[in-house]
């Protein structure tokens, strides 16, 4: 399913408020448990560098204001950067664009076999995600995808609302910001089998989970190990080789020497004898 909206025009006021503490947050239950799986994944590829200064969310809560409502979402991954570390010695409950930081640069929303309001344009009685995001905070990228079918749509906000970007040959889309193309992979990760959504450089190269770079290492490590031990039995063959060809000089030098010994005893036996051994 492929989403084209147009945009309302019912008028709205939009605010930033910091979500009260008060406030009963919705206690849904996951749809499914692989996506905090696939939200880690990403999370867990990113460099230091983009992870720095930047808050990277999984079903976290993404805070507005409408008509003096207080309208929360929680994206099912979500980047924003640069955003203060929090000062506080509580846990950090939500995030309100502008008042706390920038608006988020992409959210994402894995769907499940029966998905909700991730297309939704519903604003008055309740707020679809679609709309929130779109028309409330402006998140300028909105990933939707499927892991069960592999389907994945990459939306970019434009003057209009958001259009459906066209993947590259690969199958990638480039994510302006992150500075990252993004696109589906199939294997093994965080023991499960699947689709995964992964991150490539502007090179092609995929950017690695921390499990990947500790079996690489250990790879590398099994490596440097059997060539150490290769060197070490190619050093030990050269010093058995070294020493047999002592063992075959000294062998020489006694057979030359014992030569010698039998030549003098020769020759002192001929003189014992009266005869001139060198006539």
């Amino acid at each position: 399913m492929t989403a084209t909206h147009q945009p309302l025009t019912f008028p709205i006021t939009i605010t930033w408020p910091i979500l009260p503490d008060d406030f009963i947050l919705p206690d849904d239950p996951r749809e499914n448990t692989e996506h905090p799986l696939l939200a880690n994944a990403l999370r867990q590829a990113l460099t230091l560098e983009l992870s720095k200064d930047a808050l990277i969310t999984t079903n976290f809560v993404l805070c507005a204001g409408i008509n003096n409502r207080i309208i929360v979402k929680a994206p099912d991954w979500m980047y924003v950067r640069p955003v203060d570390p929090w000062p506080h010695p509580y846990p950090r409950r939500s995030y309100t664009p502008h008042t706390e930081g920038p608006i988020p640069l992409i959210v994402m929303e894995f769907l499940s076999e029966n998905y909700g309001e991730e297309y939704s344009m519903e604003f008055q009685s309740r707020v679809g995600k679609w709309y929130f995001y779109e028309q409330v905070v402006k998140v300028p990228i909105y990933v939707i995808f499927q892991p069960e079918t592999a389907r994945l749509e990459v939306y970019a906000l434009k003057s209009q609302g958001y259009e459906i970007q066209t993947p590259s040959s690969a199958g990638r889309y480039w994510i302006p910001g992150l500075e990252l193309l993004l696109g589906i992979w199939w294997g093994t990760g965080n023991n499960r089998t699947g689709n995964w959504l992964r991150w490539w450089n502007s090179a092609g190269e995929m950017l690695p989970w921390p499990e990947e770079v500790a079996a690489t290492d250990r790879e590398r490590a099994e490596t440097e190990r059997l060539r150490a031990e290769q060197l070490a039995q190619q050093a030990e063959t050269e010093r058995q080789r070294a020493q047999t060809e002592r063992q075959r000089a000294d062998a020489e030098r006694q057979r030359a020497e014992a030569e010698r010994l039998r030549a003098a005893q020769l020759e002192q036996r001929l003189r014992e004898l009266g005869v001139d051994p060198d006539r």
